[in-house]
């Protein structure tokens, strides 16, 4: 069992170094194909480029692979959701309508106008 775990992790160390490599391959090779003709610059070797990548990441922060509080809030929302009974979910969706415009099914009460 450790074996296997201990395989999995080298696994992806290198599927990680190779995806990294393959990765600033692509930003040397777009770097050297677009800055020489436009602007004049020097082609650069592929430690230069991981260097402008690693220094996009400090300068930037991109790159980033945790999960966002996007998400979280997400969750909560659908577990609210599914606690509401029929009738406080209509009167959520009609709250929306007043502030949102269109928001789910037209009820019945609501006549539709035509433009």
């Amino acid at each position: 069992m450790r074996g296997n775990r201990i395989a999995r992790v080298l696994r992806f160390m290198a599927l990680s170094a190779l995806g990294a490599a393959a990765f600033t391959y692509v930003v040397m090779r777009l770097w050297n194909w677009l800055t020489p003709a436009l602007f004049g610059w020097h082609a650069i070797t592929f430690w230069q480029a991981l260097g402008v990548l690693v220094l996009s990441k400090i300068l930037f922060g991109g790159f980033r692979f945790r999960r966002g509080p996007g998400l979280r809030w997400r969750r909560r929302m659908m577990e609210r959701w599914e606690r509401m009974t029929p009738e406080q979910r209509e009167q959520f969706r009609e709250g929306m309508r007043g502030r949102c415009g269109s928001f789910g099914a037209p009820s019945a009460s609501q006549p539709k106008t035509v433009a």
